[in-house]
Formats: structure tokens, C-alpha cells, sequence
């Protein structure tokens, strides 16, 4: 059906069917989630549109990948979701729209706040009203973060929809604020939006840094047996999501729209795939044949010492629930990282 034709009072939608020529915009789509969801969604005979402003390292080198391997299948343009103006003309005769772009670490929306809101706040606004007023009816899937629940210090058990929230950080609000809007846009203008609330995820493509991506950021230093610092005592716990186990959902969640528009999910391993982060590191280690070095530095603003996510409702709503444990889908980011370095 056209979009243009489609009844903007549509409060929800059938399972999208299977199509070869659907399309989606994938925001962020050179990043390491992009990536994985690309793959993932090209496999199932989706045309993807990689939206991308290639600042963030290693998302160029993703980006050669990804059109080397799917040049007929893989569109890529050059883009910020800060230029509104520009977003329009992108959004325009997709199917579904995965809104993945971001600011993605705490410490740097310490260093910068104003950045950090333009990106995640603005940016995902940015976004919600150029489908609003340009293709109202597809569904748009956004990626938020377990760290709208705020510092979280005890063990209360796993984190279920629930669990208030409570913004810590720069990064906290601007990504919050955007959840919010983004679940409020299904509300107020009866559109197709889904929040997923991430928690720790991990897997190939994912290059990583000492402030997001620690997973991977961990498997690379130890590979070069560069020293790593851990920000606290280490036994901070964290459920574990291989991004192959996210892509899926993505896909999942589109496709049940009529389920999930106008829903929260928490995302992640789940309490089967919980570990904190020396054990992580003492896994690494064994795996790889290196002996890890690292030193302790004093915890982080906003870091969280116990989460982990309830995936009952994903589960009940989606029959989604993490099929990759952890052990295997720290194996195959080793021998990805190997094959890299």
C-alpha cells in the first residue's frame, strides 16, 4: 500500500508479510549494532538503507563490509540525524524505520552535555517527526538503554518494565527523554513506535572503547596484551546479549506490530547469561591464552553495580528469549576480533 495513502488514525497494524522488496532505514546502520541488524534483516530479504555519519570508529570499516558483501542489497547514505531537514526525503517509502544512531557513553555526555542531548534527544526527535509527517504508519523501532532505570546499586533481582525510572547522567536524560517520546508518539499521534530498553550488548563488529562497549573492548586489549583499568571493584553484573539474539528481535518486533506499537521491552541475556566483570575477564583470558592485566581506578558517575534484564514480557508477548549463552557468543567475538587485529 502506498504510504501516502494510508489512514493516519491506524492505532495498529497486521504482521507485516514476507516481501522481498521490503525496506528499512537503518539509523546508525554502520555502527556495530547496525551492522548485526543489517546482516540479519538482509537475510530475511529486506533492502536496508545504512543512515550513518561514520564519526564513531570503526564504522567505516563496517560500512566496506557490509556493501563488499550485500552490494545489491545495501544502500548507504552519509547522514546525521541532527540535520532534520535532511531526514524527510530517508524516511519516505520505508517499511519500518530501526532508530539505532546515538551519543552512546556516559562519560562522554559528562565531558559534553549539550552534544549528547542534540544526538539522543534532538536526534531521535529529529526523527519521530519526520516519519510523523512523512510516512506516519511505518513502524519505528527505537534503541534505548537500561540506564534510564538510574544507578540501580543493589541487588534487587532482574529489571522488569516496572521498575521506575530515574535519569542519571547526561546520557541518562537525552536517551530517556527520547524513550519517552518515542513511546508517547504512539500515543499522541497514533503512530507505530516500540522502545527496546538494552542492556549489555556484545558480538561481531563491535570494535569498542574503555567508555561503551566493554565486552569487546576487553577481547581487543587482551588480544595485545594492552593493560585494561577496571572503574570499580569488578564485580559489577551485567546480563550479557549477543547481537545476534537483538537483530532477531528487531525483526520480530516489526513484524508484530500490531503487538508491540506503543510497548517498552526490556532487552537483554537475561539472569542465564549474567556475570560481572572479572569473570568476564578471567573467561577472556582462558579463551584466548593471554593473562589479562589490568589495575582499578574509582567508580564512574552513573555506572550501575547490579542489572540485569527481566525478559518475561518479550517472552509472553513475542515468544522472543536469548537462544546464544554467553560462552558460545564470547567464542565467536574472539575468533571475529582474531580475524581483525
Amino acid at each position: 500500500m502506498d504510504p501516502s495513502v494510508r489512514n493516519s488514525k491506524t492505532k495498529s497494524r497486521p504482521p507485516l508479510p514476507a516481501d522481498p522488496d521490503r525496506r528499512i532505514l537503518i539509523t546508525g546502520g554502520a555502527g556495530f549494532l547496525g551492522v548485526n541488524a543489517a546482516i540479519h534483516l538482509v537475510k530475511e530479504g529486506w533492502h536496508a538503507t545504512v543512515l550513518d555519519n561514520l564519526s564513531r570508529p570503526g564504522t567505516e570499516r563496517n560500512l566496506k563490509w557490509l556493501l563488499t558483501r550485500y552490494p545489491h542489497r545495501i544502500t548507504f547514505i552519509k547522514e546525521d540525524v541532527r540535520n532534520a531537514p535532511a531526514l524527510a526525503e530517508h524516511v519516505r517509502d520505508q517499511d519500518a524505520i530501526l532508530h539505532l544512531a546515538g551519543q552512546v557513553a556516559v562519560t562522554t555526555s559528562l565531558a559534553d552535555p549539550s552534544t549528547d542531548f542534540d544526538v539522543n534527544a534532538r536526534g531521535t526527535l529529529n526523527m519521530l517527526e519526520a516519519v510523523r509527517l512523512h510516512n506516519h504508519d511505518a513502524p519505528l523501532v527505537f534503541a534505548s538503554t537500561n540506564k534510564v532505570y538510574g544507578k540501580l546499586d543493589h541487588n534487587n533481582g532482574p529489571c522488569g518494565e516496572s521498575q521506575p525510572i530515574d535519569f542519571h547522567s547526561p546520557y541518562g536524560c537525552s536517551k530517556g527523554a527520547a524513550d519517552q517520546y518515542v513511546r508517547d508518539y504512539a500515543r499522541c499521534f497514533h503512530m507505530n513506535t516500540v522502545v527496546l530498553r538494552q542492556s549489555c550488548i556484545y558480538g561481531s563488529h563491535q570494535y569498542g572503547t574503555e567508555d561503551q562497549g566493554w565486552v569487546a573492548h576487553f577481547v581487543h586489549s587482551i588480544l595485545k596484551d594492552r593493560p585494561l583499568t577496571i572503574y570499580g571493584d569488578g564485580t559489577q553484573v551485567r546480563d550479557l546479549l549477543d547481537a545476534r539474539d537483538l537483530s532477531a528481535l528487531y525483526a520480530t518486533v516489526i513484524d508484530k506490530i500490531g503487538i508491540t506499537r506503543g510497548e517498552i521491552y526490556n532487552v537483554g541475556g537475561g539472569p542465564e547469561n549474567q556475570r560481572n566483570l572479572l569473570e568476564v575477564i578471567d573467561q577472556i583470558g582462558k579463551l584466548t591464552g593471554h593473562k589479562p592485566q589490568f589495575t582499578f581506578a574509582d567508580w564512574r558517575e552513573g555506572d550501575q553495580k547490579f542489572y540485569v534484564s527481566d525478559v518475561t514480557k518479550a517472552r509472553r508477548d513475542l515468544g522472543w528469549e536469548p537462544r546464544v549463552a554467553f560462552e558460545r557468543g564470547l567464542r565467536d567475538l574472539i575468533a571475529w576480533a582474531e580475524s581483525v587485529n
